[in-house]
């Protein structure tokens, strides 16, 4: 009996593999387990459907990803950290405080966790890397400066 898989199971195949099982395999283990359906016409279009529409949504979100890559390329963020004459900061400037400073500024939204930067505890400029996709990052400069005690 031909399946389509719905999980990946070991020694078995894949997510979204059609396979050929036992009719026992399939009838008495596969299929009340939820972990595949019977390969008929329906089925293989629902998931050549899906894998087309999954397509379409990673090849949006790259699209959108490498516009606002372009809009941050070469971008200065100016910020303003708490701290002693010479430059030497409080504290530090973390990548939350880049990310609100980003929006405040550019009207772009990204995620802390996305912005790579190096450990800020002096005023100057800085490079800070902000990953949107896989493969796609945009390089900006950080420019601290000390907005006294």
């Amino acid at each position: 009996m031909k399946v389509i898989l719905l999980k990946d199971i070991k020694g078995t195949g894949k997510k979204d593999q059609i396979i050929e099982a036992s009719d026992g395999y399939a009838r008495n283990y596969l299929l009340p387990r939820g972990l595949a359906r019977e390969a008929n016409a329906a089925n293989l279009n629902a998931i050549e459907n899906a894998k087309s529409a999954q397509k379409h949504r990673e090849d949006v979100e790259r699209a959108q990803a490498q516009e606002t890559a372009r809009k941050l390329a070469g971008k200065v963020i100016a910020v303003r950290a708490r701290g002693a004459e010479g430059g030497r900061l409080y504290g530090s400037v973390t990548s939350a405080e880049i990310a609100a400073e980003l929006e405040k500024q550019y009207g772009v939204k990204v995620e802390k966790r996305r912005i790579d930067v190096k450990n800020i505890r002096n005023a100057g400029e800085y490079t800070a890397g902000v990953w949107l996709y896989a493969g796609i990052t945009a390089e900006m400069t950080v420019k601290v400066e000390v907005a006294g005690a």
